[in-house]
């Protein structure tokens, strides 16, 4: 079925193209998937176990499924579907987003600065953009997983070696960044990312704000859930999200029964995996408590199936609670089951002789179906599990985890805040804030009243906030911390539709900035902000927290510090030349010299400028060549001349008036 209708909002009709009825497509998707679950049974509990049902749940899992196929097919078709509305009926008030005249000052006079920083992941970019908040200003980017010749990463010798030893992978999907913690507060030493498409984990030093070391993390694919320990930074997590053979070496390729996924404890000083363990089903979102001893992961899949069908046959899944100290413990005596590339590996397994005693080393929580994250409140007192395809949130009590006969009875709460609830963050005033995918909004709502009320209750919620459209992760300020500040709150939409200008079929995401105030004022959209796609997640650091450089100190510089009359040409070989540059305003330390055709080159260039911002590049034209210089900072790249000729070197960034004058040549002689 076709007709003529305005798909793309300028007013112009399709006329007779073939443009499908958005009714139509709604009713295949649910086609589609009454087709994906026919097979599916409906659920019910072991005899030795609770049913667990969707709390509050008022529709049945198909029917909220399609619902939620529906609204994706809705969206897609151009128009705007603010969400699914929550016919459980809380009482709470709903705001609008980002009509009307703001009454929160979110603006930063020029000159001024911003109270926060905020880093957000980048998605497939591969890297981390620094924003400040409340202005949401770009800062800078910092190049993590993938090449950046605007900063040369991935070009000078020291960047290439941190990417070859990450893997030598050529792009990067990073997803959680998290920052190091002493306290239980941010130290501002390092920031930590995640690569879910390639298994690794960077980690950046915050004194330059550059990627100084990447894990590819051994015997895992697609690290997903990652956050560091707290209090202190003892060791960085990560949970590889897909089950593999272990090792993955072609052995049990269609066995699906004998794929694992690991949970792995990283020391984050040497960037060493110390050690792994197996768990069932897939692993997914991961956070700690406050006291070091529990690092807490979602999971799916806990029928270990390798279609939807399969995994979405039972009507429940499981928490895995770690108990860090005892699998420690467990290593240090040598118990662990087997060594795979060098690390060690504990079973964790439901049916681990580890967990067959009064104290087991993982903790199997029962949860409503498929939830997608872990949160834990800032006075480490619960774990907040948002339900996904449940409309609640699953609060466990930490304390308990370690005293229960039966972890089910860890359960505090379950209150209902609405449909597709992914993450959760705190305003330290006792409020949780969860994002909810499918009804397009924020939900506020009160911790200790969840607590109080009866599973699946809307008591609790205070006040929902529409914003646009379908968000993933959110974050308050400072909400990581155990004394989070309170104030904004940013929304990292998955969908921008009608929201900016038309800039063709791949749409900017939306961050939308929020005030959240004190107390119980209300929720209020202040900015709309365009993502390039995809950001997945952000953190945020007070600016005092992070106290960055602003020249490099020469005891953290690798290389020789060449000066103006250190500059010259070293012979290394019959084939290979050492280069030594100088930098600064206008100059190199050579007008010219002169090297071999065939010889490999090592070019060490200094910045020899003291003053802050004067940074220097060198590129070499038709040899792949860009280095960005920072002041007092060396860098050296190696590249081979392959053609004899002339080869002006030039200076990339505009540092004085007579940039374009700065200069050099390579003068490549012929071998023979």
């Amino acid at each position: 079925m076709t007709q003529s209708f305005d798909d793309d909002g300028d007013g112009a009709s399709t006329g007779d193209l073939d443009v499908p009825d958005p009714t139509e497509v709604v009713a295949e998707h649910e086609r589609e998937l009454e087709s994906v679950l026919a097979e599916v049974e409906e659920p019910t509990g072991a005899d030795d176990s609770p049913t667990l049902e969707l709390a509050g749940l008022q529709l049945d899992r198909r029917d909220f499924m399609k619902a939620g196929a529906a609204t994706g097919a809705m969206t897609a078709l151009g128009g705007c579907v603010g969400g699914l509305t929550d016919t459980g009926g809380s009482g709470a008030g709903t705001s609008s987003g980002g009509g009307g005249k703001s009454t929160a000052d979110h603006k930063v006079p020029p000159g001024e600065h911003d109270e926060y920083y905020g880093f957000w992941s980048g998605g497939h970019s591969g890297e981390i953009r620094v924003i400040g908040i409340p202005s949401m200003r770009v800062l800078t980017r910092i190049p993590v997983f993938n090449p950046e010749p605007a900063k040369g990463y991935g070009f000078d010798d020291q960047s290439k070696q941190v990417l070859e030893e990450g893997g030598g992978y050529s792009w990067g999907d990073n997803h959680h960044p998290a920052l190091s913690e002493t306290g239980g507060d941010y130290d501002g030493e390092y920031l930590f990312v995640n690569d879910k498409a390639n298994g690794r984990i960077a980690r950046i030093d915050l004194k330059y704000f550059e990627t100084d070391a990447i894990l590819d993390v051994p015997n895992v694919q697609a690290v997903h859930g990652f956050t560091v320990q707290s209090p202190d930074t003892e060791y960085i997590f990560g949970n590889g999200e897909f089950r593999t053979p272990l090792p993955n070496d072609g052995r049990d390729l269609d066995s699906p029964d004998s794929y694992e996924s690991l949970f792995s404890a990283i020391d984050p000083e040497s960037m060493e995996t110390q050690f792994q363990v197996r768990v069932d089903g897939n692993l997914d979102i991961l956070d700690t408590d406050k006291d070091g001893r529990w690092a807490i992961a979602s999971a799916y899949n806990s029928e270990e199936a390798v279609t939807i069908s399969g995994m979405t046959h039972d009507d429940r899944d499981y928490v895995k609670a770690f108990d860090v100290p005892a699998i420690e413990k467990l290593v240090e005596q040598g118990k662990y089951d087997e060594e795979v590339n060098g690390v060690p590996i504990v079973d964790g397994t439901k049916e681990s002789p580890h967990n067959s005693g009064s104290n087991p080393i993982v903790r199997y929580v029962p949860t409503p179906k498929s939830p997608h994250c872990v949160e834990v409140g800032p006075n480490g007192k619960y774990a907040f599990v948002a339900g996904k395809l449940s409309p609640t949130v699953t609060m466990l009590d930490i304390e308990k985890l370690g005293e229960v006969d039966d972890p089910a009875d860890a359960v505090a709460g379950r209150p209902k805040v609405g449909l597709g609830p992914l993450h959760t963050t705190f305003d330290g005033n006792g409020h949780a804030y969860t994002s909810l995918f499918i009804d397009s909004q924020v939900a506020k709502w009160d911790i200790e009243k969840a607590v109080e009320a009866e599973t699946g209750s809307t008591e609790p919620i205070l006040e929902k906030q529409d914003v646009h459209y379908n968000p993933g992760h959110i974050q308050a300020v400072e909400a990581m911390t155990t004394d989070p500040d309170g104030e904004w709150l940013v929304s990292l939409n998955k969908l921008s539709k009608d929201r900016f200008l038309n800039v063709g079929p791949i749409h900017p995401d939306n961050d939308q900035l929020i005030h959240i105030g004190e107390g119980e004022k209300e929720m209020e959209v202040v900015a709309d902000h365009p993502a390039y796609p995809e950001p997945h997640d952000c953190v945020f650091a007070h600016k005092d927290k992070i106290s960055p450089k602003r020249v490099y100190d020469k005891a953290d510089v690798d290389g020789e510090f060449v000066t103006e009359s250190a500059s010259g040409v070293e012979r290394t070989g019959e084939e290979s030349v050492n280069v030594k540059l100088s930098a600064k305003r206008s100059e190199y330390g050579l007008a010219d010299f002169t090297v071999k055709e065939g010889d490999e080159v090592t070019m060490t260039v200094t910045n020899i400028e003291g003053v802050a911002d004067i940074v220097h590049g060198v590129a070499v034209p038709e040899h792949d060549v860009h280095v960005a210089v920072a002041p007092q900072d060396t860098r050296e790249a190696t590249f081979t001349v392959d053609e004899p000729g002339v080869y002006w070197i030039y200076c990339t960034y505009f540092c004085s008036a007579l940039h374009l004058e700065m200069r050099s040549r390579m003068l490549v002689e012929p071998r023979d």
